[in-house]
């Protein structure tokens, strides 16, 4: 895929498998809770492999914004999507957060995200929703997005 694809459908590739296989240069992201709790899902395999749960409450995000911890090289993004874990996201905080992902991005040339299909799994939001959002949030970018699917 080249970085002046932006028609709808190709800016998010699929990939079936481990999220956790894909190439150490691409970054990658996920959705937590403002309380940083991570204790189940995907959030909690981010928690193990990546620590820094001190280093991502130390940015004093709130909801609608984006943490950002730096791991060898690539970038891992929490975005946080609801105030307190056992609460749900709103698609209006995920668009903000992908809006504060997408500003790293750019000022950090980050070309490839890898992802889960955020927000859908514990959390139950509608991929469809969801993979509209990521294709016009990031269509004016270089950013292509991979999402992982087990």
């Amino acid at each position: 895929m080249t970085s002046t694809q932006s028609a709808k459908g190709e800016r998010i590739k699929y990939i079936k498998g481990d999220l956790f296989t894909c190439p150490e240069t691409e970054s990658l992201a996920h959705c937590i809770s403002a309380d940083c709790h991570m204790s189940a899902g995907i959030a909690a395999i981010f928690k193990k492999k990546f620590g820094g749960v001190q280093e991502i409450l130390s940015q004093q995000k709130k909801t609608g914004d984006v943490a950002v911890l730096k791991r060898e090289n690539r970038y891992v993004y929490y975005l946080i999507s609801k105030d307190k874990y056992f609460h749900k996201p709103t698609y209006g905080n995920l668009q903000k957060s992908l809006e504060a992902m997408k500003i790293h991005c750019q000022n950090n040339a980050v070309t490839c995200v890898s992802m889960p299909k955020i927000g859908c799994g514990l959390d139950r939001l509608d991929w469809s929703k969801v993979s509209t959002m990521l294709e016009e949030v990031f269509e004016d970018t270089d950013v292509n997005i991979i999402v992982y699917t087990l």
